[in-house]
């Protein structure tokens, strides 16, 4: 998609930091796992907080590791070309608070989400069980092993199933571009076709939200995407009621 965007020397100083960030982590990720065999998503990539593997420091760090190229592709691509408008609409600080609070309450609302399953799953395993899953399950995984039994196997998966990626910040910034700048036309690459930033982020949210139901279970944590869009709107709401915006 075509939109805005200048060189990587004259980005806007949150923007470059941003990619520069994930790009870094990303290499530490591949040469780790090449060089000395540490997986830095399965340490820095987000788990739920009754997972062994679970630290709160995740909170923060899975924001900025990536699952694949394509994926840091898509998400510094989206950051780059929308959230340098905003960032010169709102300033540095609050364009890189804005960042944070999407990213933060995309994994609030994905985390949220997941807690609903794990009750349900809770329910219906023995407490005994729920504690071996616990504390058994993740050296089973590791393993590659799965409980043949169909409700310990999917809390299993749940607990030890990791969460990475700015797709929830990203997809704040698409909100929020779509506010400020709705009748800017962008160019879809594939089809080649024009819509306003208005219609493309509604068109993404109703997808996202289509998606979020159609497909439980599915790797792409479309409630965290949901979730970014959500408090970005909260936020915007919250700056144009206390009048404190800067557009």
């Amino acid at each position: 998609m075509n939109g805005y965007g200048r060189g990587f020397f004259s980005m806007t100083p949150v923007v470059k930091n941003i990619i520069m960030i994930n790009i870094l982590m990303f290499l530490a990720m591949a040469i780790g796992a090449r060089t000395f065999g540490v997986d830095l998503n399965r340490l820095l990539g987000l788990y739920f907080p009754k997972s062994e593997s679970f630290m709160p420091l995740q909170i923060v760090t899975h924001m900025f590791m990536h699952a694949n190229f394509m994926h840091i592709l898509f998400n510094m691509y989206a950051v780059y070309i929308f959230g340098q408008a905003l960032e010169n609409v709102w300033g540095p600080k609050r364009f890189l608070l804005y960042y944070f609070v999407t990213g933060l309450g995309a994994a609030f609302v994905h985390e949220t989400v997941i807690a609903f399953e794990y009750d349900k799953l809770s329910r219906m395993l023995t407490p005994e069980q729920v504690q071996m899953v616990i504390k058994e399950g993740v050296s089973y995984w590791e393993e590659s092993k799965l409980y043949t039994d169909e409700a310990m196997k999917s809390l299993q998966i749940l607990l030890n199933t990791v969460t990475v990626g700015a797709s929830g910040a990203v997809f704040g910034v698409l909100l929020a571009f779509g506010v400020l700048f709705p009748n800017t036309q962008l160019m879809i690459i594939f089809p080649p076709i024009p819509i306003r930033a208005k219609y493309f982020v509604i068109f993404y949210g109703v997808l996202e939200l289509f998606l979020a139901f159609s497909q439980p279970g599915s790797n792409i944590a479309h409630f965290a995407h949901l979730g970014g869009m959500l408090f970005g709107w909260l936020l915007i709401k919250y700056w144009n009621k206390t009048k404190k915006t800067l557009y």
